[in-house]
């Protein structure tokens, strides 16, 4: 936390595990340091010191992200992301599972993202449809050139024997109206009926009640 709150985010040549860019904007940024530790790192029991801690993350504007990076870190102690120890581990056991796609989006956005398994391997598949080369999701993902080339071609394959499977949808193609010939003329329009007006049939009077003459 002492890295966090201070003015100066720390100087290092090492990739961060998960973005930091987000420090400079937290609530607690800029509080004084011994401040910090015993609002953010307090007791188990002190409920009041708990209650100002999570009352201060409760506007923070990078609240998420500060949830991220103590999971992504493994961070058992303190209250990151407005969550206290206790309320974190069911997040930290169900960590390898995450699909968060606003992850993988901001991933492609060019931030510092560490991804789990499945976000990962969704960001490869999307790389593929994207027409990815080799050289440039090596570069994303940290890994080796031949790596890389692998795992694109393990996406096209998957893709390739999802297609195989299922088909290939084709557009619905769209009718053509006919266009009459040169010199042909043009189709009447239709006539518009008018009511015919027929005589009314004679009905034959009734026959007179009673006995005939």
């Amino acid at each position: 936390m002492r890295h966090i709150t201070t003015h100066d985010a720390p100087a290092t040549g090492l990739r961060g595990i998960g973005d930091t860019s987000w420090h400079t904007r937290g609530a607690c940024h800029g509080m004084d340091v011994e401040d910090a530790d015993a609002v953010f790192f307090p007791l188990p029991r002190d409920h009041e010191a708990i209650a100002e801690a999570k009352e201060l993350c409760g506007w923070c504007p990078v609240r998420r992200d500060c949830l991220d990076y103590a999971l992504e870190n493994v961070l058992k102690e303190g209250i990151w992301g407005g969550l206290t120890e206790a309320e974190r581990r069911p997040w930290h056991d169900g960590l390898p599972q995450r699909l968060d796609y606003r992850r993988v989006t901001a991933f492609f956005r060019g931030r510092d993202v560490h991804l789990t398994e499945a976000e990962r391997q969704v960001v490869i598949d999307h790389a593929y449809v994207r027409g990815w080369r080799p050289d440039r999701l090596a570069a994303a993902l940290q890994i080796s050139h031949k790596h890389a080339r692998d795992l694109l071609r393990q996406a096209a394959n998957k893709v390739f024997d999802r297609d195989r499977t299922y088909g290939v949808p084709r557009p619905k193609k769209k009718r053509k109206k006919p266009t009459p010939a040169a010199g042909s003329p043009a189709p009447a329009a239709p006539a518009t009926q008018q009511p015919v007006a027929r005589p009314a049939a004679s009905t034959p009077a009734p026959a007179p009640l009673g006995k005939a003459a």
